[in-house]
């Protein structure tokens, strides 16, 4: 039976470490989690340590977490006005 991770309901206390197949979802999850830690545990962007082993795989969640934050900013000025 595969573990399945719900990134919004996830402890944001200790270390994660995800590693699953190609297509499993993991880069939603590691971008859901930093989110979490930038507006729910107030964490700085540079408190937050992220890694990847390749450098293609860095470059995509460099791209997604570009864009995730991007869109939340967005939402959150919406709510501001």
């Amino acid at each position: 039976m595969a573990l399945v991770l719900d990134p919004l309901m996830m402890s944001l206390s200790g270390v994660h470490s995800i590693n699953a197949s190609a297509g499993t979802g993991k880069t939603f999850t590691i971008t859901t989690l930093y989110l979490r830690y930038l507006l729910e545990a107030k964490c700085a962007i540079d408190q937050v340590l992220v890694t990847t082993f390749t450098e293609a795989a860095t470059a995509e969640l460099k791209d997604r977490l570009r864009k995730r934050l991007n869109v939340a900013a967005k939402i959150l000025r919406l709510f501001q006005n």
